[in-house]
């Protein structure tokens, strides 16, 4: 604590949720400190190496009250030969930074990790709860649960109090992957195979996911908790792209496609994962996240609007 305000690490933070966390915690009050790897043009930052087992956290822990953990390995195209990848930084690195947090006197420590460790559908069963018992698909499902395993033995032999988020498809400015293809494919007016699709989605505003963090931050909770966070509303993948349309200001050109064709499609391509991050149900019980007292600051049209109206702002 520097002059009553709270000292927060964010590892991450030119990452997409770094970006847009560091001003929301900012204007909260909160002192940010920024862990990059490269020189950055924003004040209070910290260099260190790629993070790992090994990785020297001293100078970026010094007097840090909080720490926000969002640097991982999202995507890499050739996923199996990438394991070695996936465990040296989403589950050794982030298991050693929660180590030497506690040992720096660190009072909070917030992990990013995914509802993949629940498992990538919910097609045939109820939405997925915190209590659920673990069913990581794909290794960087894996990471991320082997990482919060790591993180539960730890905050039984440390004062720190351990925060672990799984979210959703996280939307707003900056997004890559699955949003930004989207988005780009709506711009150019591409017709999307989408129309035989009747499935339900949760998903998360970069905003609602920072406001749920500064509620953690100012309102800690036990020594180790889960949370499930997600915008208020749910909907199919082809609603999902109306509403990106609404918010760009096009037309969606959504055409029907049979579903056995549209599964073939994606493994010809090499996507197969995609099939269930487009055609499945991903449906999450946010009960334990909402009786907290937080509530999503933004609705999904509002979310959109605001993350859509910013990149025409930008360009």
């Amino acid at each position: 604590m520097k002059d009553g305000q709270l000292v927060v690490l964010i590892t991450g933070a030119n990452g997409f949720v770094g970006r847009n966390l560091a001003p929301v915690l900012t204007a909260n009050g909160m002192i940010v400190r920024r862990a990059v790897r490269k020189p950055s043009p924003h004040p209070n930052t910290v260099i260190v190496d790629a993070i790992g087992p090994q990785t020297d956290w001293d100078e970026a822990l010094f007097e840090v009250d909080a720490v926000v953990h969002l640097a991982a390995r999202v995507h890499h195209p050739h996923e199996e030969a990438a394991t070695e990848i996936y465990r040296t930084l989403n589950t050794d690195g982030t298991v050693h930074l929660a180590r030497c947090a506690a040992k720096a006197g660190v009072r909070q420590f917030i992990y990013l990790s995914t509802v993949l460790v629940n498992g990538s559908s919910t097609d045939g069963r109820p939405p997925f709860r915190e209590d659920d018992r673990p069913m990581p698909r794909g290794i960087y499902g894996m990471s991320k649960a082997a990482a919060e395993a790591g993180l539960e033995a730890i905050a039984k032999h440390t004062d720190m109090s351990i925060t672990v988020i799984r979210p959703p498809l996280i939307y707003g400015v900056g997004a890559l992957g699955n949003f930004r293809l989207l988005v780009t494919a709506i711009e150019r007016g591409i017709p999307l195979p989408f129309g035989s699709i009747h499935n339900r989605r949760a998903f998360l505003g970069v905003g609602n996911l920072a406001s749920f963090v500064v509620h953690r931050l100012t309102h800690p909770g036990g020594r180790f908790d889960v949370f499930l966070v997600a915008d208020d509303e749910e909907v199919s993948t082809p609603e999902f792209v109306r509403r990106i349309a609404k918010a760009l200001g096009k037309k969606s050109r959504i055409v029907p496609f049979p579903l056995f064709a549209l599964k073939a499609l994606f493994r010809i391509s090499g996507r197969s994962e995609a099939n269930d991050s487009v055609v499945g149900s991903m449906q999450i019980d946010t009960s334990k996240a909402l009786n907290t007292g937080w509530r999503p600051r933004l609705s999904l049209d509002e979310g959109l609007r605001s993350s859509l109206e910013k990149k025409k702002m930008d360009e």
